[in-house]
Formats: C-alpha cells, sequence, structure tokens
C-alpha cells in the first residue's frame, strides 16, 4: 500500500552525517582540542569528542541545557568526583560547575542539548551552543577537492 503522502524531508540539508576518523582535530587552545561531530540546528543539539592535555583547566559554567558526557579515556576532576575511563554522566538543565580539571589527558565524548554559559569572578565571559560549535566545523572543515573528470 502507498504511503498517503509525500513523506520526505523538507529540508534536504536533513541527512546522515559521517564524521571519519582521520578527522582533524581543532585546537581551541594548547591545552584542549575538539572534533564537531554533529550540529542539530532543528533542535539547538550538539555533539563533540573533546581532548583535553594533564592540567586543562575547563572554567565555570552553566548548562542552559541537559548534557551527556562519556569518557572514553583519563581522568577529570568535576565538583566533588572523579571521571574515569569508561564512566557516564548526565547534566541536566541549570547544572552549575566550578572549574573542571583534566587530572590526564583525556578524551570525551560530549552530547550537549542547549547553551553552556561560562563565567569567571567578574561575570559571563562567553557562551557555547550549536551555532559556535557550526562555525568552528565550517571555518576548519577540510575544502572539497574536484574529481577528475572522464
Amino acid at each position: 500500500m502507498p504511503l498517503p503522502r509525500d513523506i520526505r524531508p523538507v529540508f534536504q540539508d536533513i541527512q546522515d552525517t559521517l564524521v571519519r576518523s582521520e578527522a582533524p582535530w581543532i585546537q581551541q587552545s594548547p591545552m584542549s582540542a575538539v572534533k564537531v561531530l554533529w550540529v542539530g540546528r532543528e533542535t539547538g543539539t550538539w555533539a563533540s569528542l573533546h581532548h583535553w592535555k594533564k592540567g586543562y583547566v575547563a572554567p565555570p559554567h552553566k548548562h542552559l541545557a541537559g548534557a551527556h558526557a562519556f569518557i572514553i579515556s583519563g581522568k577529570l576532576q568535576v565538583r566533588n568526583g572523579t571521571l574515569n575511563a569508561g564512566d557516564y554522566v548526565y547534566e541536566p538543565s541549570g547544572i552549575l560547575h566550578d572549574a573542571t580539571t583534566a587530572l590526564e589527558d583525556t578524551t570525551y565524548l560530549f552530547i550537549c542539548n542547549g547553551a553552556v554559559l561560562f563565567f569567571d569572578e567578574n561575570g559571563f565571559t562567553r557562551y557555547t551552543n550549536w551555532e559556535v560549535m557550526e562555525k568552528l566545523r565550517v571555518e576548519h572543515q577540510a575544502p572539497v577537492r574536484a574529481e577528475a573528470a572522464e
């Protein structure tokens, strides 16, 4: 039986996303790098891999939406505890962090459903959201090579 309607997506750019393992890391500082895996413009969600060298300290921040983190390798000091390789944490909307420290070289998967606000003792310093991640991805994507005509 045929479908009663055409169910093709209205936005044709909604499609599978593939990031190869050889995709380059984007240096954010001498101590931190990121791979943007996916940006969901329709939901404000994004997925990224983060690599922090031992001693890197992420500034205090507040999550304005829920976030998932899975530690692939290394150790992070988060609030009163330590996250080790293989640990998963869900951080609900509104969670407030003091600084987060890489106790070892650490790589983790981060899936965030909205903005994260960063601050210091003087107040707001910056934010990260899907738009910031998309700009990073676009600015650092490899140029597309033209195929030879046959």
